[in-house]
């Protein structure tokens, strides 16, 4: 059996709009291995146990890279990303159907090739990227349609708190609400509060990253799509912490530079709002791993 773990990502990490993306330390596993019958899939609802499930499709279109004949399988999710919560709930599913098929295989794909094809089927690297290496990512697309990748070491001394509303943003709303176009001023206010960002999560810079996280691209217009925003970042304020949208939402992370801060998030945020998935977290540094049980 092979047993793929990958982690939960959060894009975006307020000025990082659709290139930067992080690895965090919530991680779900799916297991391959081989069936009498073409396709098994559980721990999953049953409406995804079938031809269309998104690890299944992934799978398969790395075994049509690979010019393999696709095996029979059995899948068996265990998902603790929740869906459409902006936590990289497909990148999971994409990543493990593709690491999945490749060591089915032996392994033939470096993490370049797995990056491309994950890309491919995702549409933007900012999720998948971390998702497959671990860290902070920042990626793009260049001229010759190739995904290009670079990491940061974020400082241990960072902790991060998902909050996780027990309601969706949905994607398509989260789009149509943004701008179409942005002034000079703003694009130079974008480029350098990021590139700054980058540095302050390898420093640990706490005070850094609370000016140069503030965005104006993206989250001055989805803030409204949640409701308790503004009650959240209160929360993270009175801990000394930031907080941004994690994706296109709903959840929110905080920042902190501490433990102490970081459980006084979570047990707030628990208080206020008692419905919510809350997680004290890091930064994962492997990405996805593979295992053969």
């Amino acid at each position: 059996m092979i047993r793929i773990k990958v982690p939960a990502t959060s894009a975006n990490i307020g000025v990082g709009f659709d290139c930067m993306g992080l690895a965090v330390s919530l991680y779900s596993n799916v297991d391959f291995e081989p069936s009498k019958k073409k396709l098994e899939i559980y721990g999953c609802p049953e409406e995804f146990r079938n031809e269309n499930n998104l690890v299944y499709k992934a799978f398969v279109n790395t075994c049509d890279f690979l010019n393999e004949p696709v095996p029979n399988v059995r899948i068996t999710i265990e998902n603790n990303i929740p869906v459409a919560r902006g936590l990289g709930s497909s990148a999971f599913c994409i990543v493990a159907g593709i690491k999945g098929a490749n060591d089915w295989f032996d392994a033939p794909l470096s993490n370049d090739e797995i990056l491309d094809l994950a890309t491919n089927m995702e549409g933007h690297p900012d999720n998948v990227s971390p998702a497959i290496y671990g860290k902070l990512g920042v990626s793009f697309i260049d001229e010759n349609k190739d995904v290009q990748t670079v990491h940061f070491n974020v400082n241990p001394s960072l902790r991060f708190v998902t909050m996780i509303p027990n309601y969706e943003v949905s994607t398509d709303k989260a789009r149509e609400i943004l701008p179409t176009e942005m002034s000079y001023s703003e694009a130079i206010y974008q480029v350098g509060h990021a590139v700054a960002l980058s540095k302050a999560m390898e420093l640990g810079n706490l005070k850094l990253i609370r000016e140069c996280i503030i965005d104006k691209m993206h989250e001055p217009y989805r803030s409204k799509l949640i409701p308790d925003y503004e009650n959240a970042k209160n929360i993270c304020e009175k801990a000394n912490g930031t907080m941004y949208i994690s994706g296109s939402g709903s959840t929110m992370m905080a920042i902190v530079d501490n433990e102490k801060n970081a459980e006084k998030i979570v047990e707030n945020t628990k208080k206020d709002f008692p419905d919510w998935k809350v997680y004290h977290l890091n930064v994962d540094t492997k990405g996805a791993i593979s295992e053969v049980i």
